[in-house]
């Protein structure tokens, strides 16, 4: 099997993932991705797709991350490994789909607008 790429993007991060056939190490930004993501939850985010489709230890993944913040981050990894693990196997994508892992989610932060402190604060009213 050759090197699979796929995109991932969550807010403003951007996730580059490079699949091959391995022994299950993930690498962020060439450092070891428990490093890379402290938090449990995390972690956890960027394994699911191989727990789902039981194939924790298959894979090497070597994950390029851009921009955003590290929940993003770690979310825009999970849509990109998801991409490519449907592009190895098509039969993943029902069980990554049902789980809600296909879809790139589209909540984007709001501009902040003129005249207002915030996207949504109004400054403070004064009657008198």
């Amino acid at each position: 099997m050759e090197v699979i790429n796929a995109l991932g993007r969550r807010k403003t991060a951007v996730a580059r993932v490079y699949v091959k056939n391995g022994n299950g190490s993930i690498t962020v930004n060439k450092r070891d991705y428990k490093e890379y993501f402290p938090t449990g939850i995390l972690q956890y985010v960027v394994e699911q797709p191989f727990m789902l489709t039981d194939n924790i230890g298959k894979y090497d993944v070597k994950i390029n991350l851009d921009g955003g913040g590290i929940n993003g981050q770690a979310e825009a990894a999970r849509l990109a490994i998801s991409r490519a693990l449907c592009e190895i196997d098509p039969e993943y994508r029902p069980v990554l789909k049902a789980k809600g892992l296909m879809r790139r989610d589209p909540r984007m932060v709001e501009r902040k607008k003129p005249g207002q402190p915030k996207a949504r604060k109004k400054f403070q009213f004064s009657k008198r």
